[in-house]
Order: structure tokens, then C-alpha cells, then sequence
């Protein structure tokens, strides 16, 4: 059984409730509409039902009556939700009729229905930009505790299966904070580390990339990283953690063994960190498009309940599968563990 299998199983047996704001968006609805017939979340649309029901029929989906729809112009929730978002926003400015205009974003709502309890993650992208994403959920939904920084893991399926859990690995962050400072590094690496046990179903073994293996070489960016893994350590004391380490350090026994005598994590690691954005987003794809990997997110993290982005590109299958990573983080969230 893969790890997407395992996912939609767990998900099955623990069904959670994931809103898609981008409901009038093809991809988006047939994805929704495997995801009902498959039973694997229920599904919240957001938009107005006879729009959403016409284009269903138009595309021959039948289990879209399955989903629950709310129109944000005619749900006797709007007002309760407009109040939520002014009394959340007032100290930034934001009036009452700025929070009556902004809940008709679908974005802003589906936020809403996760912070009143009504819903336990959400999903966008296929139209909206991650920023677009990520500003309702931070303002509404904010982060975890003692969590400050959002980041992405990418959950890597390689064909290499000497490395990682038989050939899989999860990197972060690749997707959301460009040049974390030492604290945010530390958050990215424990909230990977949560993100691998969640949805790879992994015992976390951490390395904290760098140029340098334990003092090889000086530079204040190796400093970042030496201090960002004492850091880690505090956040999650029970976390496998090591670094500074290379690639080939954290990943090859051999190299691990030479270049880090008595290192339990070198050699062994299963989850990535890069120093930053940069190097996790440039070294995914890298294994994505020479090493034939398949690479599945970004997975946002750090967020108090799970809002996810997917690439404007993406296809069906790429959604389905983020409705079930979304539903495996928000039992997690919850601390449901079977």
C-alpha cells in the first residue's frame, strides 16, 4: 500500500470536513464530486447553488448533491461570520461594512466556517494566487501556538528507495518563507517534522542542510543553521534532529558516517530542511525533473487548522489528493491518530 492509498483509507475511516471555495472552477467540482463518490471528506462548497448545479450537470457529475453549498449572499450565517471577521480585524481598521464585504469573498467564508468550528480545513489555488490563500487563513485562522511563520512542505516519492522510508522523503520549506531567520528555521523544521508524521505516516528523522557537516566550513549562513537546530531541539526535545549537515551526509550512511561520526540522524534522515526558500524550492524540482520523483504539495504548515494551496496548474487528481492530505492534517490538528 502507498502513501496516498494509506491517506484516503485514514481519511475514510475519519471523515473530515473540507471546504473548496473555488466551486465554479472545472477541475475543482470534479474533484469534489471523486471525492463524494469515493466518501473520503464532505465537502463544503462555497458559491451559489444553481451556478454550482448547473455546471455539475453540464459535466455529467452526479455526486455534487452530496456537498453541502453555501451562497456567502443568502446564508443566515453571513452576518454571524461579518461580525467574527470585524471583531478579529477592528484593532488592524477594518470597519463593520468592510467585514460585511469582505465575508462575500469565498476565501474570507470558507475561513470563517473553519474558525467557527463549522469545518476543519480548506482548499484553493486553482484560481486564486497563494497569496490570496494565505491572507484569510493568517488573518482568521491564524498560526498554531508557538508557531510565527507559515511555510510548505513538498512530500517527495522517489525511485530511490535506499534513501529516505524507501525512497520517501519530506523537504521544507519550498513554497512560502524566502530568507528565514534562525527561529523561523527552527518552527519550518518542527512543523515538517509534524507534517511528516501526519500525512507520510513517518517516524520524523530531521537534518538541517547546509554547505557544512559539523564545522566544515565557517559562514554566518552556517551559523543560522547550527543555531536553528539548538532551537528545534528546545521547541521538540522528543524530535530525531541533527545538523549542520550536507545532502549526501544527511541521506548516504557511508558519507554519514564519515562525515558525522556518532550522528543517529546522519546517513538516515527522512525529512529535509532547507536553509531557505531558495535552495528547497530549486532543490525539489531538481528531484522532481532528473530523479523522476514524484512530488506531492506544497503541504502548508503552521497554520492552526490546515488551509492548503494548489498550483494554478494542477489537475483533478493533484486535488483529490491535497482533499485527503487536508483531511489527514486536520485529524492531526485535532489529535486524532487513527
Amino acid at each position: 500500500m502507498n502513501i496516498i492509498e494509506n491517506l484516503i483509507i485514514k481519511a475514510k475511516a475519519n471523515k473530515q470536513r473540507i471546504v473548496l471555495p473555488e466551486s465554479l472552477e472545472e477541475r475543482t467540482l470534479k474533484a469534489a464530486d471523486k471525492c463524494l463518490k469515493d466518501e473520503i471528506a464532505d465537502i463544503i462548497l462555497i458559491g451559489n447553488p444553481s451556478e454550482i448545479n448547473k455546471l455539475a450537470e453540464k459535466l455529467n457529475l452526479v455526486n455534487i448533491v452530496k456537498a453541502t453549498i453555501i451562497d456567502p449572499a443568502t446564508s443566515d450565517k453571513t452576518e454571524e461570520y461579518a461580525h467574527i471577521l470585524y471583531e478579529i480585524r477592528k484593532n488592524k481598521g477594518m470597519t463593520m461594512e468592510e467585514a460585511r464585504e469582505k465575508v462575500l469573498d469565498p476565501l474570507y467564508f470558507g475561513c470563517l466556517i473553519i474558525k467557527s468550528g463549522d469545518a476543519d480545513g480548506q482548499i484553493s489555488g486553482a484560481l486564486s494566487t497563494t497569496g490570496d490563500t494565505l491572507r484569510p487563513a493568517l488573518q482568521i485562522i491564524k498560526c498554531a501556538p508557538g508557531i510565527t511563520c507559515v511555510s510548505g512542505a513538498m512530500l517527495l516519492l522517489t525511485k530511490a528507495s535506499q534513501y529516505g522510508d524507501n525512497g520517501v522523503l519530506v523537504m521544507g520549506d519550498i513554497a512560502v518563507t524566502p530568507m528565514p531567520d534562525a527561529s523561523q528555521l527552527a518552527q519550518i523544521a518542527v512543523c515538517t517534522a509534524q507534517t511528516a508524521k501526519a500525512v507520510a505516516g513517518m517516524e520524523p528523522r530531521v537534518a538541517m542542510l547546509s554547505f557544512s557537516t559539523k564545522g566544515s566550513a565557517r559562514h554566518e549562513v552556517v551559523d543560522k543553521v547550527i543555531e536553528a537546530t539548538r532551537l528545534a531541539k528546545e521547541m521538540a526535545p522528543d524530535m530525531a534532529i541533527d545538523g549542520e549537515l550536507q545532502a549526501d551526509a544527511a541521506l548516504v550512511p557511508s558519507v554519514g558516517a564519515k562525515k558525522a561520526p556518532g550522528s543517529t540522524i546522519a546517513g538516515h534522515a527522512n525529512v529535509l530542511i532547507a536553509p531557505n526558500l531558495e535552495v528547497g524550492n530549486i532543490g525539489y524540482k531538481l528531484v522532481q525533473r532528473l530523479g523522476d520523483a514524484e512530488a506531492i504539495g506544497p503541504i502548508l504548515q503552521g497554520i492552526a487548522r490546515p488551509v492548503n494551496d494548489l498550483s494554478r496548474g494542477c489537475s483533478v487528481e493533484d486535488i483529490y489528493k491535497m482533499v485527503a492530505i487536508t483531511a489527514n492534517q486536520a485529524m492531526a490538528a485535532k489529535g486524532i491518530t487513527k
